[in-house]
């Protein structure tokens, strides 16, 4: 049973056939590369987990018996390892961060030397082995094999992330490295390998974001890391009162206009046409060049969205070059709840977004970042990103300096045969873990005051419904559309107001009944003195002890045999029959 557990947990990843373990060599030393680098999803000591991934006594056996003391252990995972590092025979390195999620950047140099010091050291009498593990052995560990091949032994980007996928997935189940954000770090590295392997660390200060298409509901946030990466913490949240709504002719004006010419010449990754705040294209250029601002055409976008700038009213300032900007797509639901539609993020670091750094070697000020919505990352570093929520992204950034009290660390690789620090690692139970840091999804959640201020105040297009009798002066959700649990928007009454479900601690008039949760009532249920709500749209009304026989298309209580067939939502429309719309 637990064996089966495993290959059903381990889905697209290869196995080992003679471990029968979830990992896989990405290297060997008899192959084009002259070190062995194993992949492994993160093992585990204790239950349940050790009945479907990695027990760590069978992985330790199977390395014992294959390369005796000649190997060790990277792990990456913010979350806990699992196990504690006695029962790898203490012979591991630590350097966590969040799952899904690029590492900051500061932490590759000590990584890259510290393998390279194990997998060369003058003094091996055998070759040694590397092995790093996540938690599936697929993104943080892929991002960090590749890093590794390119930066050491002298591989292309296409030829690593080739060869990771080819050794650790499937055929025909996609990408080893899939998370674009992480795809961006790899190219990061090969320029940081081309460029002698010097790395600049600031403090960045996030000027303004500038968002077309933004669709109502959205949260926009600015994160950084802390804690030595273990921990993702949120900077800032835009406000209503720090939005600025653009014409066509804004965007000459602003931060935005004075950079992007110089800055944005390598946007990652390009657009195909710049894009325009009156939601027009330019065609080419005649030198040549591409015009920064044309809008990418996509048939199935959902045209008539806002052009935004957000400008924060206090400073922004993060630790670290690593940036990353969160999206999140709220709609008003009903009972207190909201329904996340959208959920995408992008990760970029300031150090190595400008083209000032390949041309000249100068170390950029100041510069900015562009991208689309198809090439954000997803949810859990999936593709799946739910409903649009913007067209595009551009952030505009600076760096502080010395006179600001900017701090500037140079971090270059240490040298061979050099002593190299590591992180300080997680607790492996994961008791001190933030269930949060794994990562957002769609779905009901429950509405805070804070969240529908959030969506309120990112609205663009807002929908300001009359106020219905007896409701809250302020209406936390005013300025958000109302949508029901499947993303539908909910329909007017003829009256112009919204129709609403009775939540549970409205009392229920006699002339009414439920049906399934939903109070359906007389055509006066609008007016009940206090209640300011209204029935369900497409639902029977002003009947008493309706039968569910007796609705349009509905069915008796007799004739339904299982719980599907008693959902309301099953009922079909008769534009005969009276029913409210």
């Amino acid at each position: 049973m637990a064996s089966i557990l495993r290959q059903i947990v381990a889905g697209p990843r290869s196995r080992h056939p003679e471990a029968g373990l979830d990992l896989c060599y990405v290297t060997d030393s008899n192959g084009f590369a002259s070190s062995s680098v194993i992949a492994t999803s993160g093992p585990s000591s204790t239950y349940p987990q050790r009945a479907y991934r990695n027990p760590t006594d069978a992985l330790v056996k199977f390395l014992d018996y294959k390369h005796g003391a000649n190997w060790a252990i990277w792990e990456f995972r913010a979350e806990g390892t699992g196990y504690p590092d006695s029962e790898v025979h203490g012979r591991i390195r630590h350097y966590p961060w969040p799952d899904h999620h690029p590492p900051p950047f500061a932490l590759i140099p000590n990584i890259m030397a510290s393998m390279r010091n194990w997998l060369k050291a003058s003094d091996q009498k055998d070759r040694r082995v590397v092995v790093v593990h996540c938690k599936a052995g697929k993104g943080r560990s892929g991002t960090v094999a590749c890093s590794y091949l390119i930066s050491e032994e002298g591989w292309t980007v296409g030829q690593a992330l080739t060869r990771f996928t080819e050794r650790r997935m499937r055929s025909g189940f996609g990408a080893g490295v899939s998370i674009p954000s992480q795809v961006r770090w790899i190219d990061y590295v090969d320029r940081w390998t081309k460029q002698g392997k010097v790395y600049v660390e600031r403090q960045i200060e996030v000027l303004e974001v500038h968002v077309w298409g933004l669709r109502d509901g959205v949260k926009v946030a600015i994160e950084g890391f802390v804690d030595e990466g273990r921990t993702i913490k949120t900077f800032h949240i835009f406000r209503r009162d720090e939005r600025i709504v653009i014409d066509g002719t804004a965007h000459n004006s602003g931060v935005f206009a004075s950079l992007i010419g110089s800055n944005n010449e390598r946007g990652v990754p390009p657009s195909r046409h710049p894009p325009q705040l009156d939601g027009t294209t330019h065609s080419k250029p005649t030198d040549g060049t591409e015009d920064p601002f044309a809008l990418c055409n996509h048939p199935d976008n959902d045209t008539g969205a806002g052009a935004v700038i957000f400008r924060p009213s206090t400073r922004v300032v993060l630790p670290t070059n690593d940036i990353n900007i969160d999206f999140e797509r709220r709609n008003k639901a009903t009972y207190g709840w909201t329904m996340v539609t959208s959920v995408a993020h992008v990760w970029f670091n300031a150090f190595f977004e400008s083209s000032s750094l390949e041309n000249n070697n100068k170390v950029p000020s100041d510069g900015v970042f562009d991208i689309e919505w198809d090439a954000m990352d997803g949810i859990k570093g999936s593709s799946r990103k739910g409903i649009r929520a913007l067209d595009r992204l551009a952030v505009v950034w600076r760096a502080l300096d010395s006179t600001e009290g900017g701090l500037t660390h140079i971090i270059t690789e240490p040298v061979h045969g050099e002593p190299v620090p590591q992180s300080r690692p997680a607790d492996w139970k994961g008791a001190h873990h933030d269930p949060s840091t794994l990562g957002k999804d769609l779905g009901l959640r429950t509405e805070s005051p804070i969240s529908a201020n959030v969506s309120k105040a990112n609205s663009v297009q807002s929908i300001d419904f009359e106020k219905v009798p007896g409701s809250p002066v302020d209406e936390p959700a005013a300025g958000v559309r109302a949508h029901g649990p499947q993303g539908e928007e909910h329909i007017l009454h003829p009256d112009g107001l919204p129709r609403l479900i009775t939540p549970a601690s409205q009392p229920i008039p006699q002339d009414h009944t439920v049906l399934g949760g939903i109070v359906v009532g007389s055509p006066h249920a609008d007016k009940v003195e206090g209640s300011g709500l209204a029935s369900v749209a497409g639902v029977a009304g002003g009947r008493k002890g309706v039968s569910t026989g007796d609705l349009p298309g509905g069915r008796a209580e007799g004739e339904m045999e299982t719980s599907r067939d008693r959902v309301v939502g099953q009922v079909v429309r008769d534009e005969d029959t009276t029913t409210s719309s």
